[in-house]
């Protein structure tokens, strides 16, 4: 009687356990403070408890029972996928992985845009002055963030700090401010109809982070492309510049008769008349000085600058680049190729297999030339899709095997060739001072150091290598305004200049996206036989199967 006397004791006050816990976590939950008392009452009641289950465990034998270990293998399988799930989550919350499954990539940034943000220099801030946070904006600049820890952005009721409003000099709501240091900018003014542009975004953000202005020229004087709007204009591909901290203005060399010392590039768009012998001659000096030229030249002109491109080994065809298969799709028949086909090249390096297009182009024939390396851009489609048609009088276009000339063929070129600049030291005591080559000479000679005359102070010299540009294209009309921004026309345009500038490091052009439109689209007929089809044939195909089933296991 004294041992089951025994045992009910310790039975009851093995209860003690769970009590003391409970009273722990009581006084711990309510005066919010994890102090002495409440700890104490937790480590008692988690002492005896456990030593409860270890005493009725030895009494009972219940550690060998079946039903025990069955138990326990579901209690350590169900703690295991707890811990898993919170391994889980705790990974989730700690590292972001998100995956865009859309065809153009809708939810994702722009590789430009990723590359900008991550070596942002200095901590930039985006000010959104409205009172309502638009999903699809707040995934854009969330999207930012993820990128930069020096990226942020919050969202303002002007109303409630109008101190704030007033230092970004806030108009109306929805207006969208960039702040970087002391720097601030004006990003876009959201709205219903207007959405926050990851385009406008990053350019104001490559402007407000990039204190350097590159001076682009554009020739003037020969029929090129007006820069003002106006038919076959390309005023939106100079404005495309200026977004990109560009500063262009209007050359006319038959004036200067030399390109300005500032010069990043200059454009050649699209001449109709040739160029004077000393503007050609003009345009190679600023080559041989490391300067960087694009030329856009169309079919059925002749800028006569062949002295020119045979130093880079190109030459344009006189012959009109033809694509009969992309006239339905372009919409312009088979005078505009469609490109699909980018070589290697930091100009084109993310366009993938996008579209682009040349209404009116002519092809590039190019040539090895040492000391130039020569990468091919645009590549139309092979033959017999595309080729170079001759007879452009013709109505009707037919290969003909003994003057056309099977594709694919070049529309674009891009060219690099190093120049050696020199720089010397006055002498400091020379009584017959050694002329110098003429500048003419220089060019036609390879870079080799004049040999000094004497003197009893030799003059010091020292070499460095600078690089040149050119790129070539086989049309202008693929810049003009209307067709600038489609596809990745300006893309191609934008992202030349960009290279050509020799500022590599800028983040080039980024294309928009614009979700495909995959409605189909059904006329009356088609309609009415897709009900028919539906409501009728196949649940009439589904009931005579059925009945055939049932005939033969009758």
């Amino acid at each position: 009687m004294k041992i089951v006397a025994k045992n009910k004791l310790w039975k009851y006050l093995f209860w003690l356990g769970p009590f003391l816990i409970a009273v722990g976590l009581t006084v711990g939950l309510v005066s919010e403070q994890w102090g002495l008392i409440p700890l104490a009452f937790l480590i008692t009641g988690i002492v005896i408890s456990g030593l409860g289950i270890i005493w009725q465990s030895y009494q009972t034998n219940w550690w060998k029972r079946r039903s025990t270990q069955a138990g326990t293998n579901a209690l350590v399988a169900t703690l295991a996928v707890l811990a898993i799930l919170g391994l889980i989550n705790f990974l989730g919350t700690r590292y972001h992985l998100r995956s865009d499954l859309t065809e153009s990539q809708l939810f994702t940034l722009a590789p430009q845009s990723r590359e900008l943000v991550r070596v942002l220099p200095q901590p930039v801030k985006v000010w959104v002055f409205d009172i309502n946070q638009n999903p699809q904006d707040r995934e854009l600049l969330e999207n930012y963030q993820r990128q930069s820890s020096k990226f942020k952005y919050e969202y303002i009721d002007p109303q409630a700090r109008p101190g704030l409003a007033e230092k970004f000099g806030v108009k109306d709501y929805g207006e969208v401010y960039l702040e970087s240091g002391d720097k601030r900018q004006l990003v876009q003014t959201v709205n219903e109809n207007e959405r926050l542009s990851e385009i406008r975004l990053t350019s104001r953000l490559q402007q407000l982070t990039n204190s350097t202005t590159a001076k682009v020229y554009l020739l003037q004087g020969h029929g090129e492309r007006q820069l003002s709007a106006g038919k076959g204009a390309i005023s939106q591909a100079v404005q495309g510049l200026g977004d990109k901290n560009f500063t262009t203005s209007p050359l006319n060399l038959g004036e200067t008769s030399k390109v300005p010392e500032d010069a990043a590039v200059v454009i050649v768009a699209g001449p109709k008349r040739g160029l004077f012998e000393g503007e050609v001659k003009a345009l190679q000096e600023y080559l041989n000085r490391g300067g960087n030229l694009l030329l856009m030249i169309d079919p059925n002109t002749n800028p006569k600058v062949d002295s020119l491109l045979q130093e880079w080994g190109v030459r344009l065809d006189n012959r009109l680049a033809v694509d009969v298969s992309s006239g339905s799709v372009v919409g312009l028949g088979p005078a505009a190729p469609l490109v699909t086909e980018y070589g290697q090249h930091p100009i084109t390096k993310d366009f993938g297999n996008g579209n682009s297009f040349y209404p009116i182009a002519r092809p590039l024939e190019i040539t090895s030339v040492p000391g130039v390396q020569a990468t091919p851009l645009l590549r139309t489609k092979p033959y017999p899709n595309s080729w170079a048609e001759s007879d452009l009088q013709s109505e009707s276009l037919e290969f003909n095997a003994d003057k056309d000339l099977k594709g694919p063929l070049t529309l674009g070129v891009a060219l690099t060739r190093k120049q050696a600049a020199k720089s010397a030291s006055t002498p400091q005591a020379s009584p017959t001072p050694s002329p110098l080559p003429s500048p003419t000479t220089q060019s036609k000679t390879s870079p080799t150091l004049p040999a000094p005359s004497p003197s009893p102070t030799p003059t010091t010299s020292s070499q460095t290598a600078t690089e040149s540009r050119l790129v070539v294209l086989g049309n202008s009309d693929f810049a003009t305004d209307g067709l600038f921004q489609q596809q990745l026309n300006g893309d191609v345009f934008l992202n030349s200049v960009t290279w050509l500038s020799q500022q590599d490091q800028q983040p080039l052009s980024i294309r928009p996206k614009e979700p495909k439109n995959r409605r189909i689209t059904l006329t009356t007929t088609q309609g009415n036989l897709l009900i028919l089809s539906s409501l009728v044939i196949l649940p009439l195909i589904g009931f005579a199967i059925a009945v055939i089933i049932w005939w033969k296991r009758r």
